[in-house]
């Protein structure tokens, strides 16, 4: 995928603030930390535009990030994050349903989980709200250079069982320091933005 433009187009918390165009959308969830940022940075070739921090919890708001004016990532707020309150955990909750139960031009919501480490019960709980809202269901396994390749289906494994999925092909291994399946996480993405691309 040949990527010619991006910019953080909205930073928004209530539906009024979403961008307005109608442009498609691919959204992002994961529990903190799990690496939503690094993976839009490194898909879209930037280091910075999607702002990553060691501390769990950076992501509080709904980042809308448009590339070559013609699609969106979306990322959404992390959740798990113990060390926030009950009241803040419970904010960012409706934020998130707010817009995954609202947004008529979302085209795909796509869970990231941390390769290395068995999904959580929250995991579980959000990738069945994903199924259940008739997504396909992909999951990127993030930090896939933290794994040896020898390991690497036993963790898929792993994470195949914890969230029962059917088709262990919706589970992609990815690295955002080694760009991982990075072409074919974008061929996926392609036919999901019905983008035709003859070069890339």
């Amino acid at each position: 995928m040949k990527i010619v433009k991006s910019d953080l187009q909205a930073i928004a918390v209530h539906p009024n603030q979403y961008p307005e165009d109608g442009l498609p959308e691919i959204a992002f969830a994961g529990r903190s930390n799990v690496g939503k940022s690094s993976f839009i940075n490194s898909m879209i070739n930037r280091a910075n535009l999607a702002r990553t921090s060691s501390k769990p919890g950076k992501t509080r708001t709904i980042n809308f990030y448009i590339i070559n004016d013609s699609f969106r990532f979306v990322d959404l707020p992390g959740y798990g994050y113990a060390v926030a309150s009950k009241s803040e955990k419970d904010k960012w909750g409706k934020i998130i349903d707010k817009y995954l139960t609202t947004r008529e031009n979302l085209k795909e919501v796509v869970l990231l989980v941390d390769i290395r480490h068995e999904p959580t019960d929250l995991d579980l709980m959000m990738y069945q709200w994903i199924k259940a809202f008739g997504y396909t269901g992909i999951v990127i396994a993030t930090k896939g250079d933290k794994i040896s390749r020898g390991k690497m289906q036993k963790h898929i494994s792993i994470i195949k069982k914890k969230l029962d999925i059917k088709d262990p092909n919706l589970i992609i291994p990815y690295s955002s320091e080694s760009k991982m399946n990075k072409d074919k996480i974008w061929a996926i993405f392609k036919d999901i933005l019905e983008i035709n691309e003859t070069s890339s």
